[in-house]
């Protein structure tokens, strides 16, 4: 008897990052990438994330995930795939999400001395655009508060770099994240504010900057959504914690995007310090 093709219903656990598009009537869908360990999805949405990741656990978790408990079934990229009315129809699995995961915990408040003693230690090794003057445009402006510095040098790194997540939207992902959670925890009302302007900036036409997968986590980091990953090192960053062994972890990502969102995080640290501490104009 073949049952291969018979339909195999799981549940799992998403990020609510992408509740609105899971919840929202079903699309279609179609596969954009496949790995051992993801697919991801690009669903016809006006909605954000329009990038679903579908995830076992050996993959990274990403804002826009859903993680199962099972084994992905065997797609290629262009296969047709359905998202909406609470699931996810890919091949002959039916994906249900029955728990959710914050992409973007709140972290409780922070003494911007402990943030000035942390910056030293928060340094990107073999960044991708290390050297580049868009990056270093952008952390000179931000450490200055000059918006329009800031938002010229990001308009620059929307793209910028190959592969599925370019290395300067890793860059503008770390540090937007980093604006959102850190500069509002340590009460740095202009570094949240700063966030805003570059978040505004960078999604405004992403999806025809760079590839689909960065512009939703763009849209993510925007939001202040990320990685456990990223999220562990800015937790760190706050508590006081041990910072080498998150930053580790942060590091393995991918090819240089680890370091390269490293370099975000290190910017909007050095931002908030000096915002925090009265700079800025």
């Amino acid at each position: 008897m073949t049952v291969g093709t018979r339909t195999r219903h799981v549940t799992g656990a998403a990020s609510t990052a992408v509740r609105p598009v899971l919840e929202a009537p079903r699309r279609p869908a179609r596969v954009l990438a496949a790995f051992p360990a993801g697919v991801y999805l690009e669903v016809r949405t006006d909605l954000e994330p329009s990038v679903i990741a579908v995830i076992t656990g050996a993959a990274t978790r990403l804002p826009n995930s859903v993680l199962l408990a099972a084994e992905l079934p065997h797609v290629t990229v262009g296969d047709e795939a359905s998202v909406g009315d609470g699931s996810v129809e890919l091949g002959h699995l039916s994906l249900r999400a029955r728990r959710w995961w914050d992409p973007a915990p709140p972290l409780g408040p922070v003494d911007l001395v402990r943030l000035a003693e942390a910056l030293p230690r928060v340094v990107p090794h073999g960044a991708g655009l290390a050297g580049n003057a868009a990056v270093a445009l952008l952390a000179e402006s931000c450490a200055s508060g000059w918006l329009l510095g800031a938002v010229t040098a990001a308009e620059q790194l929307v793209g910028l770099g190959p592969g599925l997540t370019p290395s300067g939207d890793d860059v503008l992902a770390g540090l937007l994240v980093t604006l959102r959670h850190l500069g509002g925890a340590a009460g740095a009302e202009r570094a949240v504010w700063l966030a805003g302007w570059l978040a505004a900036t960078v999604t405004f036409d992403a999806r025809t900057r760079t590839t689909p997968i960065s512009a939703t986590l763009l849209h993510c980091a925007a939001r202040g959504e990320a990685s456990p990953e990223v999220i562990d090192v800015l937790r760190c960053v706050a508590g006081g914690h041990p910072l080498e062994p998150a930053l580790l972890r942060l590091h393995a990502l991918g090819h240089t995007s680890g370091a390269d969102l490293t370099q975000g995080i290190a910017i909007g640290l050095s931002a908030i310090v000096g915002m925090g501490a009265g700079g800025g104009t």
